[in-house]
């Protein structure tokens, strides 16, 4: 099993603003949507908000909208679009899941809950920061 950083996710009130920012002050490139094809939300489940991407060519930035309840909505402890977070693609999320079973770690996984090809598992560093860690699927 094999971890590489992926992405760093800040939550904004004004993602436009926050893409201008990093795009036409910090000059990174634009990342079409389309690179990121969302699973489709529901009133009970999901996430809705606005998401735009950029990044340097390795590592992107994901600036998402702010939604206090979709940890809830979605029947999870861990909301990944509170605060932000920092995530790593594995090429085997179950041997990851191990890892963090074994350690006694509580996570939320939710599985290609807002990425259909991404199964997605959120938990938090001994600081409270939230990681995601992602394998790409399908």
């Amino acid at each position: 099993m094999k971890l590489e950083f992926h992405h760093i996710n800040f939550v904004s009130e004004n993602v436009e603003r926050m893409h201008d920012f990093y795009t036409n002050v910090l000059g990174l490139d634009d990342v079409p949507q389309e690179n990121f094809p969302r699973t489709e939300a529901t009133g009970d489940a999901g996430y809705s908000g606005k998401i735009r991407f950029a990044t340097e060519g390795k590592m992107q930035m994901h600036l998402a909208e702010r939604d206090l309840g979709v940890a809830f909505r979605n029947g999870h402890v861990i909301n990944p679009v509170d605060r932000g977070h920092i995530a790593f693609r594995t090429d085997d999320i179950a041997a990851f899941l191990k890892i963090l079973d074994e350690n006694g770690i509580p996570y939320s996984d939710y599985g290609t809950t807002f990425a259909k090809t991404w199964h997605q598992v959120f938990f938090l560093d001994p600081e409270g920061n939230v990681i995601e860690v992602h394998q790409q699927v399908g």
